[in-house]
């Protein structure tokens, strides 16, 4: 892997879970890793209550718009991450692909949406220390 990791996070509308991901891996990782999201039909804006809870977080999302999900973006990244919805993503040889199973906090309220957001925050962590890892290697 390359000296500074690229890791994309896929969602259909890209506006919850993988906005939540790159959130916090932009945080967490202090820009060490290259934080892309995207979703094969992105929503209009963000999830108000993704965003109020990452806030709770003191990470603030609001400047993130939902991006549409494109090849040049995959070739572009190490890692591709869905987020529990089946997305299929154009494949390319040396890519590591990742599904993180996850309920998607649409129409749901603040306090599952904080489950969720909890449940990506343990993964991001776990992906930073690989990636990390893989780097100092």
């Amino acid at each position: 892997m390359k000296a500074k990791p690229s890791v994309l996070f896929v969602c259909v509308h890209n506006a919850g879970r993988s906005q939540m991901a790159a959130g916090f891996l932009t945080h967490l990782s202090n820009g060490a890793i290259t934080v892309r999201s995207a979703g094969s039909a992105p929503a209009d804006s963000l999830n108000p209550n993704a965003v109020a809870v990452m806030l709770e977080h003191g990470i603030d999302i609001t400047a993130a718009q939902p991006n549409v999900l494109t090849t040049e973006a995959v070739e572009a990244s190490d890692v591709v991450i869905t987020m529990g919805c089946g997305d299929a993503c154009p494949v390319f040889p040396g890519k590591s692909y990742r599904d993180w199973a996850l309920d998607d906090p649409a129409g749901q309220g603040v306090e599952a949406v904080r489950v969720i957001r909890d449940q990506i925050r343990t993964l991001v962590e776990q992906l930073i220390d690989e990636l990390l890892v893989e780097v100092k290697s």
